[in-house]
């Protein structure tokens, strides 16, 4: 089972998950857990190969990391608590985690808090993937994660966004950063099947207005999922909403969250 912390309010029945993206950990929330656990209980993941997952998980490394699988470790950590729903708050592709958690078990989601959501790889990030395939077993992956991190976050002010994840990525192993990786090659065909289906569960998306690889798809998307789906963009930020401008990060989804009950 990943790893998992949970901070309890007795006062409170309600769940709020918190679900990193590739190369972060569960510390990337920490400017979330006080305000959240104010009002409920918090639950942080590692995933599969970060943070405190590294070492439980060795019997795992040897397995394909597909989606689902990892949308069922999650899962795993759900039943093991005995938490029978919760919202989930995800960052970067910890948010497609959560969207194909809710594909296969939607009576768990309450609902789905998707901050610098990944719903279509532009142009760049394609690229980006495609020389990230022709040099991950020859190039050290860090070289590749810093590579990575300043594409996607290229301006000063995101400059803490960067640092964070670099310095998280440190915490991974060549062959885990591989397998991670290798899930890029079933990407396009899952975000295109997000883009077309509309879950009736409510899911408010959280982008950086700086956010440029992400941003206009997720735009594209609200628009046509308007049902149940509502967007803030948040001014002067870039992808890892919550760690560049958690103080908004937090107002707006537990603002949104309250208004559920």
């Amino acid at each position: 089972m990943i790893h998992y912390t949970i901070y309890e309010n007795p006062e409170s029945a309600q769940w709020v998950t918190f679900v990193h993206g590739a190369g972060g950990s569960s510390s990337i929330w920490f400017k979330q857990i006080r305000d959240f656990q104010k009002q409920y209980n918090v639950l942080l993941l590692d995933l599969r190969g970060h943070g405190a997952s590294n070492p439980t998980l060795k019997a795992a490394f040897k397995q394909k990391y597909t989606f689902s699988a990892l949308a069922n470790d999650i899962l795993e950590v759900l039943d093991y608590l005995k938490i029978h729903k919760s919202h989930f708050v995800g960052i970067s592709l910890g948010t497609i985690l959560i969207r194909q958690l809710a594909e296969m078990y939607p009576s768990r989601v309450e609902s789905m808090i998707l901050g610098g959501a990944i719903l279509k790889m532009n142009f760049r990030s394609q690229i980006l993937m495609k020389l990230g395939n022709i040099f991950k077993y020859v190039m050290p992956y860090l070289v590749l994660y810093r590579f990575f991190a300043f594409v996607i976050m290229p301006k000063k002010n995101h400059k803490k966004s960067r640092v964070l994840f670099i310095n998280e990525a440190k915490k991974l192993y060549q062959k885990e950063f591989i397998k991670w990786f290798k899930l890029t090659a079933e990407i396009n065909p899952i975000l295109k099947y997000f883009r077309q289906i509309e879950l009736d569960i409510p899911t408010l998306y959280v982008m950086g207005q700086e956010d440029y690889m992400f941003l206009p798809s997720v735009k594209k998307v609200v628009e046509s999922h308007y049902k149940s789906s509502t967007l803030i963009v948040i001014s002067n930020c870039g992808h890892v909403v919550n760690v560049e401008q958690p103080n908004v990060f937090n107002e707006q989804v537990l603002k949104f969250i309250g208004g559920l009950k």
